[in-house]
């Protein structure tokens, strides 16, 4: 009787061997990556995909077993993210925290957001409120791990305790910590959006393709995160595989930048265009015209672009946002010696106020302006832009 308790807790009731063990963990803890970015993320917050209510709810358990995560608080903080980003009320900008306590501690950042019942209340709307909901999963949420934990144990013995604890710290690591801390720190960015968003990896596969963190700020409520041709989200693979056997409705994906050729005067579809891929605009504007005037300049003075720090030359993409009252004492005094950059810089600070004016009317009005004056202004690079973003148009599919 001792020998067979004693095999029991050894090997559980499967007796399996390392490898399968590593293989059962990885195919457990990325079902539970594709709950968050299929399920919580693509579907609930961004309504981006409508999923079939037999694959809602098999993700709803899922989560509630392997995480107590309750959709509502999920959806709630996620939003909240994107309504305040990198501003004070941000439940988790490494701009506000720092990236330490993003990174490390990113789990107790989204569990204190969680409890703010106005937030839940406010951001929270249209998440599932059913009978299970009330008296299982957000009643009880970790009744889901406690019987994870007991399901492993029985599996694999004691080693199934080890194989939980992986599974418990895989989504406060990957998505409470890396992609909330690094994916707002590192990275490189397709768009020049108004945040510090960032791709991790052009392939995102590893974490749901979460990791196209860039793409997805630049457009939430896109189902689909790869927005280049060198990009892979394996998010949107499954997406696509469930919509192929009818188990997933795609209802948004990022819309496509068309550039019409030959255009004279900049109309409605111009600005349509321009606010829809406002951060295309201001990417192509710093690629296009601000990177050329900073070099030229640069060597019109015997210098080279690296005598302009990195930092202030992210600050011209971004308008100095992220400066202290230092860094942007250096910005002026740079600019001030560069006539030609503080004339760019200038039209780049009034294109994104642009972008912010309300009134179709007005902004229009506005945008014609500034492609006049900057096809006015006599510098190249400039003058090359405005032409582009007079042709600007959305692409029909």
């Amino acid at each position: 009787m001792l020998d067979a308790v004693l095999n029991f807790l050894s090997n559980g009731v499967t007796h399996a061997s390392w490898v399968s063990m590593l293989v059962y963990l990885l195919v457990m803890t990325q079902l539970t990556i594709f709950t968050v970015t299929l399920y919580l993320h693509r579907c609930q917050t961004h309504r981006g995909v409508d999923l079939h209510w037999s694959i809602s709810h098999f993700f709803r358990f899922w989560g509630w077993l392997t995480t107590g995560m309750v959709t509502k608080e999920w959806v709630a903080v996620h939003r909240k993210h994107h309504a305040k980003v990198e501003t004070a009320e941000d439940p988790h900008s490494p701009q506000i925290y720092g990236i330490k306590k993003v990174f490390w501690d990113g789990v107790s950042l989204y569990r204190d957001a969680s409890e703010v019942k106005e937030d839940l209340e406010k951001y929270g709307r249209g998440t599932p409120d059913d009978l299970v909901e009330r008296k299982l999963y957000s009643a009880h949420p970790y009744w889901g791990p406690a019987l994870m934990l007991v399901i492993n144990l029985v599996l694999f013995g004691v080693i199934g305790a080890a194989i939980w604890a992986v599974q418990m710290v895989w989504i406060p690591f990957w998505a409470a910590g890396f992609v909330n801390g690094i994916g707002h720190w590192w990275g490189y960015r397709n768009f020049e959006s108004s945040d510090t968003a960032t791709n991790l990896i052009p392939w995102g596969f590893w974490i749901g393709g979460e990791e196209l963190h860039n793409n997805h700020h630049a457009f939430p409520s896109s189902a689909k995160f790869a927005l280049r041709k060198w990009e892979f989200d394996i998010g949107w693979a499954a997406i696509c595989a469930l919509r192929a056997v009818g188990l997933a409705k795609v209802l948004r994906v990022a819309p496509a930048l068309d550039v019409r050729p030959n255009v004279s005067f900049p109309d409605a579809d111009t600005l349509k265009a321009v606010l829809t891929h406002r951060f295309q605009a201001m990417t192509d504007f710093y690629r296009g015209v601000m990177v050329p005037t900073l070099r030229e300049e640069a060597t019109h003075a015997g210098d080279n672009l690296k005598a302009v720090p990195r930092r202030l030359r992210r600050a011209l993409a971004d308008g100095g946002r992220w400066l202290d009252n230092e860094g942007s004492d250096r910005l002026q005094a740079v600019l001030a010696k560069r006539p030609t950059l503080q004339t760019v810089y200038d039209f780049r600070n009034r294109l994104a106020a642009l972008m912010e004016q309300r009134g179709a009317e007005q902004a229009l009005k506005g945008l014609q302006q500034w492609i006049h004056e900057a096809e006015e202004s006599g510098i190249r690079t400039l003058q090359e832009f405005a032409q582009r973003l007079k042709g600007y148009s959305v692409a029909t599919a």
